[in-house]
């Protein structure tokens, strides 16, 4: 197995994780294909999939990295991390995490945080295994164009 930095070429893999991590959302296709643009552009940002010796991938991870006051300082937030329906429970969730905890210990950063959707308990048990902290609940609140 080895991290694949994401392109451009895989917009079409990166937004089928986007559509199955976030099940109860309507994507708009054109519009996710902008945002996934500029995370690739951001130095700030970091966006990658496990793949095998084929290049078959088996999960997708994306971050970003900006300081808080909460941590006192760099922070890296992860905004996604789904491994394959089926594939689940075969270390590809922990492959994917370390990865992730690398390039933030690179970055300098004292923490990793991230939140998750309310029916997603299997991943909360798997962070919560891998030794994430329970520390609030997320709330969204949406602006009209």
């Amino acid at each position: 197995m080895t991290f694949k930095t994401a392109t451009m070429d895989d917009f079409d893999i990166a937004f089928d994780y986007i559509e199955k991590l976030w099940t109860y959302n309507t994507y708009d296709r054109d519009a996710i294909h902008d945002v996934y643009a500029e995370v690739l552009s951001d130095d700030n940002s970091f966006a990658f999939f496990l793949v095998d010796d084929d290049g078959v991938a088996h999960g997708f991870c994306h971050g970003a990295y900006f300081n808080t006051f909460r941590l006192s300082g760099m922070t890296c937030y992860l905004s996604s991390l789904i491994v394959n329906d089926g594939e689940r429970g075969q270390g590809y969730g922990t492959l994917l995490m370390d990865h992730a905890r690398d390039l933030a210990k690179a970055r300098g950063c004292k923490g990793i945080v991230l939140d998750s959707g309310m029916p997603r308990t299997e991943a909360h048990a798997f962070y919560e295994h891998y030794g994430f902290e329970k520390s609030g609940y997320g709330f969204d609140y949406y602006l009209e164009a």
